[in-house]
């Protein structure tokens, strides 16, 4: 085993502790069981209203990197990093984002997501050595997630990316006064004991994921991905993701299905521009430069329009 973290004794842990309500879990009936994980699990939601300020910290630090030029890197290992791996996975064909531009980095990488690889968790300098491999820089933005908030992967990782001056973030399920994490904003999401002892693929996880969801749809907010509740950045690949593009075209825009079959193939499947371009009657290189010109944020963008518009205001 490495020196340092690895050997520290974490049986104080919030997510390490045996939870007493769970004390004969093996002897209940199967009902019991559930109506006991049913009731457990409302600990999560609990966990993350309480960390909506450091969230909304978060997102708007997050947002500030993504629209300088900057990239969002998720990086754990275990349970906390696949859900990392897999938030990052789902942002380009929900909001149409490069894939780049959120990465997941998870410890033993693409074949930890399928075969357990924990003992890599031990491994600080390789938190390190795999934010480099991906190229992180200075004006990159880092989220480093351990539910217990010891992971030495983790921690290898927050503590490089502060020594580049790149923006830090932690995310823990344990509080503060337990583990201190090597970052700008921390994000605890107290959940408490897992019903199975130690096992924070439960709670733990659960929470994570929902904070993950409002971290990066909250940034893909702020970067102009939404208008109003929907995703008219989507990526048109499939026949499903076709019909919501129409539908978007025919509640937002006022269209019938083939006027917005039509704009959106004039704009050569984009949302945004189609919108643009039926609302303002512009042309599909005018409704480009004035979307670049206000950021990508599709309602100033409509509200620039000098002509009447009966589409999205």
């Amino acid at each position: 085993m490495n020196g340092g973290l690895s050997e520290v004794q974490r049986g104080h842990l919030l997510t390490e502790q045996a939870h007493p309500r769970s004390s004969e879990l093996d002897a209940l009936s199967t009902a019991d069981l559930v109506a006991l994980f049913c009731d457990e699990d409302c600990r999560p939601q609990e966990a993350v209203a309480a960390a909506a300020p450091a969230l909304a910290d978060a997102i708007d630090a997050i947002s500030q990197r993504l629209a300088n030029g900057g990239r969002l890197f998720y990086l754990g290992a275990g349970t906390s990093g696949r859900l990392g791996v897999l938030d990052a996975a789902e942002c380009p064909p929900t909001f149409c984002s490069p894939p780049e531009l959120v990465q997941g980095v998870l410890a033993g990488g693409a074949a930890a997501l399928l075969r357990s690889s924990e003992g890599l968790e031990d491994l600080r300098e390789a938190g390190r050595d795999d934010l480099i491999a991906r190229g992180f820089q200075a004006g990159d933005a880092l989220v480093g997630i351990a539910a217990g908030g010891t992971t030495p992967y983790v921690h290898g990782g927050l503590a490089h990316a502060q020594q580049l001056g790149a923006l830090t973030i932690a995310m823990a399920c344990v509080p503060t006064q337990q583990v201190a994490m090597p970052c700008d904003i921390d994000i605890r999401l107290i959940t408490g004991p897992e019903l199975l002892a130690g096992s924070t693929r439960l709670k733990a996880g659960t929470a994570t994921k929902m904070a993950l969801n409002i971290l990066s749809t909250g940034v893909m907010v702020r970067l102009g991905k939404v208008y109003g509740n929907r995703m008219v950045d989507v990526a048109v690949t499939n026949s499903k993701l076709e019909d919501r593009a129409l539908r978007m075209l025919e509640d937002l825009g006022g269209l019938s299905r083939p006027d917005a079959r039509q704009w959106l193939e004039r704009s050569g499947g984009s949302v945004k521009l189609a919108l643009l371009m039926a609302s303002a009657n512009l042309s599909l290189g005018q409704a480009q430069a004035r979307l670049e010109a206000c950021d990508g944020q599709l309602r100033q963008a409509l509200r620039a329009s000098d002509q009447p518009s009966s589409g999205p205001q």
